[in-house]
């Protein structure tokens, strides 16, 4: 036996990681500048999942772009509303080659008409030609500050409050005559951009808005602005002097807004200002956000990836809450250029949200990443009725492009209204399960909905002469664009892994809640479904008969390996084989196609292949090409390297976070019921570590390597269990420490260990 083991009652969980006294690692980050970015989406970005910020200079101006997660138009797609609106009518436009008359009902509205659509804000301005030259901007990741400093001495402190829905702003050494400009969107101008592109926006006019007023009453302006149906919003800011300091704050209110009770914006601000007051709504947001730091941090040798996780982490903990709505394609950063947003701001469910939400899970941000959980299952009678209106079966499905209120919108309707995007959905249910331990959440969310979803594919189904079952029409995102040919006969392997996922979850939970007619059900329902189609070289392919022989940016066709683990480098030989081969296919067709978050996809299919050097080189590419100076992710390549042929700069935000996921994917793993302990690091981080991630169980896990071996390891049980994990120390000797009376026992090159509740155990190499 390779351990000694010793037994303590008391017990100082995770103090290795960060010595007594120490600043958070967090600390050392920040964003930096010589002066304010001069265009919006290179802009210092503040946010608290509801309000958002962006700060930059606009001419002579220093520029607040504002915006709010919950300003819509949401007029419908009367398009979809048509009896045409129908996947049998689809099928049949499809059996008979007269795919245009689809395109031409479902897809060309989502391109031309402006709306429904995620709209702006307003813009805060104030004319700093007076104040000089700028010395430096900052914006403090560990506290959510934004800090412009001028050669002159002036000085702005900007944050939107991490718990408030307010934003504040305190310039020191300005005159009384400095004062703010309340700028509104131009909803109306002379001339009109007539260009109908959804990458690069549609120009505001078309939403035909009458042109909202800006009132002044002393020291406060107020923007009052309608929109479609008597949707209305208003911006209020509000300012005092205190000797040759301004201290202002600003809100948005939301006809659509139900937690705030349809307080206006003017309700939401206070009457009076102060810098006492200032100074304590920072010292609560400040609060908030060591709350959220201490939550999980990392130590890499590799500095630009260990920033770029900071970075994500910060804007994740911007653009998420618990109560707040799930991440759109911006979040709370809508284009600031006089134009609708990319893709409308939208909710693609096709791949942005999900992709959005991987790193909540190993992140430890469960609190955060149930706001995602909460407006699905709040929308589920919406999704359950578009189910019965387009596919004419009972169960639950989602649309793959969904307004705030979860109706479709149309598009590319192979994706826009796909037949398993509730299964990828359905594994967010799934992952909250096992991340959180959570039973009620199991019994009451997670299988119900996943039971619904296999409801429907049930009925979706249909069976050929020998009983095997296969989808009417299947596709693989966005394989062939929105042509005919994006269509398969055969089912998808994209399809396919949902539905192969669905059905072995929804078995899997029935039978912990012991309903064995339903698990039986689902397990026979499963292998009524076939296995996937390998090329000939052994990986995966589109479909039977349709090989991976063009390189494109969604990796559809390996969603069975990543992130479902249906395939994995765990499960032997023949899974290993599949992933080698699909690897060596994807790298031999290459990136002309590529979008950022394909870099990030594939960091995270690296990692899980084990290929620590593959995983950091391909995320370092990520993080220096296809993300602007503020860390957005901007789909295309910016410094011609020959990454991409896609050039272009679509701010969205799941490559970020999907690159996250990738760098903890790097360091823990317990997809497999196994936990494994820095499993695809590169060799040449001899010295690296990790604060409380989390994995399935659920367990909180800290862990240090130093000199190439791990140094110590801790593990904290939430809910007592079993532990399995993969001996990290190999035939070195360690020693146990536990806070309980316990025992642990080595099988094989597992160590297993039985939590009790709040069980925390130590393990530390011997030297």
């Amino acid at each position: 036996m390779n351990h000694i083991r010793s037994c303590l009652l008391l017990f100082c969980a995770f103090r290795f990681f960060v010595p007594a006294g120490a600043e958070s690692p967090v600390s050392g980050y920040s964003l930096t500048f010589p002066k304010l970015a001069s265009v919006w989406d290179e802009a210092i970005p503040l946010g608290n999942g509801m309000l958002g910020a962006l700060i930059w200079q606009n001419g002579d101006n220093l520029r607040f772009s504002l915006d709010r997660a919950d300003l819509w138009d949401l007029r419908p797609m009367e398009n979809l509303s048509k009896p045409e609106f129908s996947f049998r009518w689809v099928q049949e436009q499809v059996k008979n080659n007269n795919y245009k008359a689809v395109q031409d009902l479902f897809d060309v509205p989502y391109d031309q008409l402006p709306a429904p659509t995620k709209i702006p804000g307003a813009a805060l301005e104030f004319d700093t030609k007076g104040l000089g030259e700028i010395a430096h901007v900052k914006l403090t990741l560990q506290n959510a500050l934004c800090v412009v400093s001028w050669q002159s001495g002036a000085k702005l402190r900007t944050f939107v409050d991490a718990n408030k829905p307010v934003g504040w702003f305190r310039f020191e050494k300005v005159s009384r005559d400095f004062i703010p400009l309340l700028i509104p969107p131009k909803y109306q101008k002379a001339e009109r951009d007539t260009a109908v592109d959804p990458v690069t926006g549609q120009d505001l006019q078309r939403l035909e808005y009458e042109q909202g007023t800006v009132e002044r009453d002393q020291n406060v302006l107020v923007y009052r602005q309608k929109g479609w149906d008597g949707f209305e919003y208003e911006v209020t800011v509000s300012w005092t002097y205190s000797g040759n300091t301004l201290i202002g704050v600003w809100t948005i209110s939301s006809s659509n807004s139900e937690n705030e009770g349809k307080k206006t914006a003017g309700e939401l601000i206070s009457e009076s200002l102060n810098s006492a007051m200032f100074e304590a709504a920072f010292q609560s947001h400040e609060k908030w956000w060591d709350d959220f730091w201490n939550c999980s941090a990392v130590s890499l040798p590799d500095t630009l990836l260990e920033k770029q996780w900071y970075l994500e982490q910060y804007k994740f903990g911007s653009a998420a809450r618990p109560d707040g709505p799930p991440i759109s394609l911006q979040a709370v950063w809508t284009a600031d250029n006089g134009k609708l947003p990319p893709w409308k701001g939208d909710f693609h469910h096709d791949l942005n949200t999900q992709l959005s939400y991987w790193p909540a899970y190993s992140g430890n941000h469960l609190d955060l990443e149930a706001g995602f959980l909460k407006w699905l299952w709040n929308n589920r009678e919406t999704f359950m009725k578009y189910t019965r209106k387009y596919f004419g079966t009972p169960g639950l499905n989602v649309p793959g492009v969904t307004t705030i209120t979860g109706e479709p919108m149309g598009g590319w309707i192979q994706y826009s209204l796909g037949p398993t995007i509730g299964c990828w959905l359905a594994q967010h249910f799934y992952l909250h399960w096992k991340y959180s331990g959570d039973e009620r959440f199991m019994r009451e969310r997670a299988y119900p909905w996943i039971r619904d979803v296999a409801v429907f594919l049930d009925a979706i189904s249909v069976k050929d002469s020998n009983g095997m079952r296969r989808l009417p029409l299947s596709s693989s995102p966005e394989i062939h664009d929105n042509s005919i040919n994006a269509w398969f006969t055969q089912t998808t392997n994209y399809d396919l892994a949902f539905i192969r996922w669905t059905f072995g979850k929804a078995g899997e939970l029935a039978e912990l809640l012991k309903k064995e007619e339903e698990a039986r059900e689902w397990n026979s329902i499963l292998q009524e479904w076939p296995e996937f189609a390998l090329d000939s070289a052994g990986g995966f392919a589109f479909a039977p008969g349709h090989p991976y022989t063009e390189t494109h940016r969604h990796f559809s066709h390996l969603v069975a390996w990543h992130p479902l683990g249906i395939v994995d480098w765990s499960n032997g030989d023949k899974d290993q084989e599949i992933i080698r081969a699909s690897l060596s296919n994807l790298e031999r067709t290459g990136p002309d196609w590529w979008c950022g978050y394909s870099y990030s996809w594939l960091g995270n299919l690296y990692a899980r292949a084990n290929m620590g050097e593959k995983a950091a080189e391909i995320l370092r590419i990520f993080s220096e090409n296809f993300c602007l100076p503020n860390s957005f992710h901007v789909n295309g390549e910016q410094h011609n390297k020959g990454y991409s042929k896609f050039k272009y700069r679509p701010f969205t935000l799941e490559g970020n976070f999907a690159c996250a996921a990738a760098i903890q994917e790097m360091l823990i793993q317990s997809h497999t019921g196994v936990i494994r302990i820095f499993p695809a690091i590169p060799s040449v981080w001899e010295e690296a570590a990790f604060k409380t991630l989390r994995t399935e169980g659920p367990f909180l896990v800290s862990a240090k390597q130093k000199n190439g071996n791990v140094e110590k390891i801790e593990i904290l049980s939430e809910k007592g269990g079993t532990c399995k994990l993969e001996n990290p120390f190999g035939a070195n000797r360690y020693r146990v420490k536990y806070s309980w009376n316990g025992a642990l026992k080595e099988d094989g090159k597992l160590l297993i260990i039985e939590f009790p509740r709040d069980g925390k155990l130590e393990l530390i190499a011997i030297q």
